[in-house]
């Protein structure tokens, strides 16, 4: 694994065609993005006021949902997470009222190594976006989870809502 280059969070015409996945979330479609992308809602650390991003799931589970911030800890969407953790998810039809927590850089390796032979493609090219060069390997994709954040929402005890 080498690393690239490191890109910041998109701005412009790129952050528009990065948002486009939110607009069909508020229009009612998100059933059509099917399961791996949800629309995260959760407050700004400065503002205070609602803020949500379109963000891919790794992995579920009975623990609840993991995701990577593709832009490193300067994601707007993850540093407003750390400071204000209870957040909700919209995966598909269902809202879940979630708590944020951040993963080990261990943790994040495992998640990593799993999720590449799952999705190789998408492994490539998430890796392409964070500014890594992999060669495919194993250890390689558990580099890139080292490097970058992990997060997982859990479920809070009976906060799930079908739209």
């Amino acid at each position: 694994m080498r690393i690239v280059n490191t890109p910041g969070p998109p701005t412009g015409l790129r952050r528009m065609l990065w948002r486009l996945p939110v607009r069909l979330y508020r229009m009612g479609l998100g059933p059509l993005l099917g399961r791996r992308i949800m629309l995260l809602t959760h407050l700004g650390r400065v503002s205070g006021r609602p803020r949500q991003a379109v963000i891919e799931v790794i992995e579920h589970g009975e623990h609840g949902y993991v995701a990577a911030s593709g832009f490193g800890p300067r994601a707007d969407w993850y540093r407003n997470v750390m400071k204000t953790p209870n957040v909700t998810v919209q995966i598909g039809g269902r809202i879940h009222q979630v708590t944020a927590i951040p993963l080990s850089t261990d943790e994040g390796a495992t998640v990593m190594a799993r999720y590449a032979p799952r999705h190789p493609a998408a492994a490539r090219r998430l890796c392409k976006i964070m500014g890594f060069a992999v060669d495919g390997g194993a250890e390689d994709y558990r580099e890139v989870g080292r490097r970058i954040p992990f997060v997982r929402f859990t479920p809070r005890a009976g906060r799930t809502t079908v739209t």
